[in-house]
């Protein structure tokens, strides 16, 4: 072959490979909503300075775990000033089974679909008996909730749930045995990976239960168990840790699950997430 068509056919693949590159799509097409977990340091501090940071790097969706001194008609229009919006209302198990009203009343203030909570009172490990008294609980509050504000409660799981229950977990249970109609689920893939499981099954065997997700990553060489805990600094950006990113996001499309968060619990989340959101921003199918 001579120099010139050589150099012809080198052109063509280099050209046809550019433009196979070009036509692929965004994987993760959307800014990421965020936690307010992960400012809250931030936040405990200064809620509008906070806030004008977020609405800074594109965030428009929040989760609320906390009103950090606020009424929630304070900070509902602080969002609405900066053209931002809440998702969802994170409260304690207390909270959320001893002043539902309350709770509710302050999530629609907020203007929130969802009210979640994040872990379940317990004494290690997870048993059966702790499982079935969350399942009445949720199934319960969730549709006093549904039924009496058109609110939709969502449990956020822990890592501790994962206990193995027949040829399942109790956390299959649960989800299992929630009423759909009433209680749905927020994924942190985080402790979905951390007590060993899977969260690209789970996402596929429960599709649409999973309504929210939490996304996050954890340090290469961390081993997990199922203690619910791990050193915060063992929070790393998107795309740095051990976690299939790219696999999750994938599952979760095909689940519909409707807001993503990014978490982000180490001491520099301020460093990270930017991070994790360029991260995001470079996925491609």
């Amino acid at each position: 072959m001579n120099k010139f068509l050589f150099t012809t056919l080198i052109i063509s693949l280099l050209l046809v490979g550019n433009s196979e590159a070009q036509s692929k799509k965004a994987l993760f097409p959307d800014t990421p909503g965020m936690v307010s977990y992960t400012y809250r340091d931030s936040f405990k501090k200064d809620v509008a300075a906070t806030l004008d940071t977020l609405q800074d790097m594109g965030i428009k969706d929040m989760e609320f775990s906390n009103l950090f001194g606020k009424t929630a008609a304070d900070l509902r229009a602080m969002l609405d000033e900066r053209d931002m919006f809440c998702s969802s209302f994170g409260v304690s198990y207390a909270d959320m089974m001893e002043k539902t009203d309350q709770v509710a009343e302050n999530a629609k203030t907020l203007g929130a679909k969802y009210v979640r909570i994040a872990s379940i009172p317990y004494t290690a490990p997870f048993d059966l008996a702790e499982a079935e008294k969350a399942i009445a609980d949720f199934n319960a509050v969730g549709k006093v909730l549904k039924e009496k504000y058109d609110l939709t409660f969502c449990y956020h799981n822990h890592g501790f749930e994962f206990q193995p229950h027949g040829d399942a977990t109790l956390f299959d249970l649960m989800i299992q045995k929630n009423d759909p109609k009433y209680v749905s689920y927020e994924m942190d893939i985080l402790w979905t990976f951390f007590p060993g499981a899977d969260p690209v099954l789970y996402l596929e065997k429960y599709g649409e239960r999973f309504a929210l997700m939490h996304l996050k990553d954890l340090r290469k060489g961390v081993e997990g168990n199922m203690s619910g805990g791990t050193p915060v600094e063992n929070d790393v950006a998107l795309g740095t840790g051990q976690l299939d990113i790219p696999a999750i996001l994938v599952a979760a499309k095909k689940a519909k699950v409707k807001h993503y968060y990014i978490e982000d619990e180490s001491p520099v989340y301020y460093k990270q997430v930017p991070q994790s959101m360029e991260y995001l921003k470079s996925l491609k199918k």
